[in-house]
């Protein structure tokens, strides 16, 4: 290994210590507090959870038991029946009066969401954004969404068409660590507001911050059999939750949403799921590299980098390469690394040790096969036992792990194309499909190759906030990424069930009128034909 391809410490500047009576992890999660949230949390085991800020011990928890699933599926079974029965007005009145208390009392989960996670708090407040924006869409357009709808029938007046809307029932919804808040109640919102019950498994060491968001649901009015949730480790617990479910709701590893979805499939229930991604960003030789340098820094290294949906691939023009690259390296060495329950910090820590092992392995993978580091490439454990500096590789290549694996750090590695072709060709490289972006100050160009990515979200001149953030449309993967989507229409009717009434009216769909089999034959040839001449759909 050369000096050059050596890791160095960048210049990446911790805060500084915190002030005397700052507030710690043990400030936030008091033992009454715990007491609190965990209170309609079944389980007879006992488990616990840890802050990645220093790694002690957080809280004591209980741990459920496949009864406690069980259990939990009739108590929400029961409960479901009736508040499906209230009007979709009233259920989403809930949604609203959420959306108020969230904003209102965002201090206390900001502060759960950074000692569960270490993420900085910027980041943690993406979050409460987000659960916002969702609460809004669907208190707002849940009614629009569920309305009954008429259709033309096959006979133009005589069949009346009517599609309606029912809930699947008991929802089963495992929901990761990383985003503890957005994909916790934030998947479960458009379940609630469409007649469902919900039995959530939250990760065990961010389940405080999904148990608070239930506590907070509560007292907006949503009746607390309505919302089970149940704590225990994956492989026990997860598949229980699957197997009572009328339909699942899964967010982590492709590996393990593989293992989900073949679960729903041997029960025919239905399911989504938002997996893995290596997503790519595309520096055009047209863009901005000032802009560019400054996103690549927010899709990169976002909570650390553990998003699925932030940049892990940079595709720069060679012509723009070296002044990006500049910009792009000096701002990342300048991020200030900290773990203070506060703002100012412009990354926080990884989750834990599993995360730190991948990311140390990826990076002395891709050094040892020749990649050069432009920054980070070190751990920090001086500011916390899992915090690791915001790492740029260059010259990275197969056989290289980061090229194809999925880090879920802060690392991103760099390539460099001439064409166009070459860059979507490279993006589109990948078993995954779940998010990408496009720099340049061509609009329409921009939107032509973001056309030709096959990434269930683009995003022009930014890396990943404006289409998570437009709740209208659909969020989701493609190919190893996933199946289904969140927000917009389909996020809310993917919990529910179609029923069609067709009702016939006059005459029968059969020869009538003194009609025989021939007659009536001719007859209904003829009105198809007509059909189509006056443009029936």
């Amino acid at each position: 290994m050369t000096d050059a391809q050596a890791p160095q410490k960048t210049g990446t500047n911790p805060l500084a210590p915190a002030p005397a009576g700052a507030r710690t992890a043990a400030d936030v999660v008091t033992p009454e507090l715990v007491a609190q949230l965990t209170k309609g949390v079944a389980g007879s085991g006992r488990t616990a959870n840890h802050t990645p800020l220093t790694g002690e011990k957080l809280a004591d928890l209980p741990e459920s038991t496949p009864e406690d699933v069980a259990r939990a599926y009739e108590l929400a079974r029961a409960a479901q029946q009736v508040w499906a029965r209230t009007p979709v007005r009233r259920r989403a009145a809930v949604l609203l009066r959420f959306h108020d208390l969230v904003l209102e009392r965002q201090a206390e989960v900001l502060d759960l969401i950074q000692v569960e996670t270490g993420k900085a708090r910027l980041h943690a407040h993406e979050e409460v954004q987000a659960v916002a924006v969702a609460a809004r869409h669907y208190g707002r357009r849940a009614a629009a969404y569920l309305r009954e709808r008429r259709h033309t029938g096959a006979v133009p007046v005589l069949t009346q068409v009517t599609e309606v809307r029912h809930p699947r029932g008991v929802v089963g919804q495992i929901a990761p660590w990383n985003y503890p808040l957005e994909l916790s109640v934030g998947d479960a919102l458009p379940a609630f507001v469409a007649g469902n019950a919900v039995v959530m498994k939250p990760d065990t060491e961010t389940c405080l911050t999904a148990l608070w968001a239930r506590d907070l649901l509560i007292e907006a009015g949503l009746p607390a059999d309505v919302f089970q949730v149940v704590l225990g480790e994956g492989p026990v617990i997860g598949p229980e939750v699957v197997r009572h479910a009328d339909y699942v709701s899964f967010t982590g590893s492709t590996r393990t949403g593989r293992e989900v979805a073949q679960g729903a499939a041997a029960r025919l229930v239905g399911v989504s799921l938002e997996l893995g991604g290596k997503n790519a960003m595309l520096v055009l030789e047209d863009a901005d590299v000032e802009k560019a340098a400054a996103g690549a820094v927010r899709a990169c290294f976002s909570s650390a980098g553990q998003l699925c949906i932030s940049i892990e691939r940079l595709y720069v023009h060679a012509s723009v390469a070296d002044a990006f690259l500049e910009r792009f390296a000096a701002r990342t060495r300048a991020m200030r690394l900290g773990g203070a329950l506060a703002y100012g910090a412009d990354m926080g820590s990884l989750a834990g040790a599993r995360q730190l092992e991948a990311v140390e392995r990826h990076v002395a993978d891709a050094v040892a096969k020749g990649a050069r580091v432009l920054a980070g490439g070190v751990a920090r454990p001086d500011i916390g036992p899992y915090f690791y500096e915001p790492t740029i590789l260059d010259g990275v290549a197969r056989p290289m792990a980061v090229c194809t694996e999925e880090t879920f750090g802060p690392v991103v590695s760099v390539y460099r194309f001439t064409t166009e072709e070459e860059a979507v060709e490279h993006a589109n490289s990948t078993p995954y499909g779940l998010n990408s972006s496009v720099w340049t100050t061509n609009a329409r160009r921009g939107r032509e190759i973001a056309a030709r990515l096959r990434t269930g979200t683009v995003n022009i001149n930014e890396g990943y906030a404006p289409a998570y953030g437009s709740v209208q449309s659909p969020m989701g993967g493609m190919k190893d990424s996933g199946l289904g989507r969140r927000h917009g229409s389909e996020g809310i009717l993917k919990y529910t069930e179609a029923q069609t009434i067709a009702r016939q009216r006059l005459l029968p769909m059969a020869p009538s009128l003194g009609m025989d089999d021939e007659k009536y034959a001719a007859f209904m040839s003829r009105s198809l034909r007509l059909m189509k001449a006056f443009r029936f759909r």
